[in-house]
């Protein structure tokens, strides 16, 4: 037996090795392509280096105890191959998850300090603007009313544009952390839209943009929260107007397609790069043309916020290139 054994193992390793060197390398390939592919290799390689290992110990020479140990094998084989696909697959699947839940971590993450970046940047100019004013105002360097007056009216319009900050972010807050709660009602959009148009018509006028509706349009009854709709109408108008160039036109039109009402802003911003397109909703992006706090926007979030208040309300938003501008697409059930 000891004889036997001498002269069998150094047969079996001599056959056997190549086998899983062999299947090593090409376990190494398949990680790197298919996870289920690499696993049914990994259970393959000792079932395949034992029948060949048994073979070379036989000489190559057909015995009934050899039919049997490959009868094994075979019924092993059988047995394994399908188990181990089936774990490869639920393997692949769980690390894919696990890619994608570390990839939006990562994403989440990167969003935030953005949003703190820009935050930060935002709050501090019109702060130092009101601490200088204010300065001015304590020491005397500034007596004339007229110039009291100015300074007065100057500090209340970055305190307007600092509350407006706190109320998106507040809002942001709400809609991220799933504590915004609706009231649905049957809400006409016609009614929404045109209190916003007469809201941000101020603004319109002072850069000498047009403001107006489609005509012929069919204004449709959407479910939804009259108060939460309106703040995503004059965002996207507020945004519109901001991108349009002096003597340029924000269009409003809407419409019903099937059981979805929809609601459409076109400006004239002269369109969105392509790299951009997917990002205008993201929290605090502004593209590559960043604007200056005193344009009068709230740290990019105004986008963000209406993608979040339309989500809420079951419905979806989108933007496109369209004409000479970009098209602002909002799609809601109908009441």
């Amino acid at each position: 037996m000891i004889a036997w054994l001498l002269a069998s193992v150094p047969l079996a390793v001599a056959f056997s090795v190549p086998v899983a060197l062999l299947g090593g390398l090409l376990l190494a390939r398949m990680r790197r392509r298919s996870l289920t592919a690499a696993v049914t290799v990994l259970v393959l390689v000792p079932v395949v280096a034992t029948l060949t290992g048994l073979i070379g110990v036989s000489g190559f020479m057909y015995t009934p105890q050899l039919a049997g140990f490959v009868v094994v094998c075979a019924v092993v084989a059988a047995v394994t191959v399908p188990a181990a696909m089936m774990l490869g697959r639920g393997i692949a699947n769980d690390v894919m998850w696990l890619h994608e839940a570390h990839d939006a971590e990562r994403a989440a993450e990167a969003s935030r300090r953005e949003l703190v970046t820009w935050i930060s940047h935002d709050l501090r100019t019109p702060l130092a603007g009101i601490r200088a004013m204010s300065e001015a105002l304590t020491d005397g360097v500034v007596s004339d009313p007229a110039d009291v007056a100015e300074y007065a009216r100057r500090i209340r319009g970055e305190t307007v544009r600092l509350s407006g900050m706190v109320d998106d972010l507040f809002q942001l807050s709400r809609i991220t952390s799933g504590a915004l709660t609706l009231t649905l009602a049957a809400v006409p959009l016609h009614e929404v839209v045109s209190e916003a148009v007469a809201v941000e018509a101020v603004a319109a006028a002072r850069k000498g943009v047009r403001v107006e509706a489609a005509r012929d349009c069919r204004w449709p009854v959407v479910c939804g929260s009259g108060a939460e709709l309106a703040r995503v109408v004059r965002n996207l108008l507020s945004n519109a107007i901001r991108h349009t160039p002096p003597s340029g036109a924000v269009v409003v039109a809407a419409g019903v397609n099937g059981d979805r009402g929809w609601l459409r802003v076109d400006d004239a911003c002269g369109g969105i790069p392509d790299a951009e397109l997917g990002r205008v909703f993201d929290v605090a992006f502004r593209g590559e043309g960043a604007r200056t706090p005193g344009d009068g926007s709230h740290g990019g979030l105004g986008l963000a916020i209406a993608r979040g208040l339309v989500t809420a309300h079951g419905g979806e938003i989108d933007a496109r290139n369209h004409g000479p501008g970009c098209r602002f697409e909002v799609r809601l059930p109908l009441a």
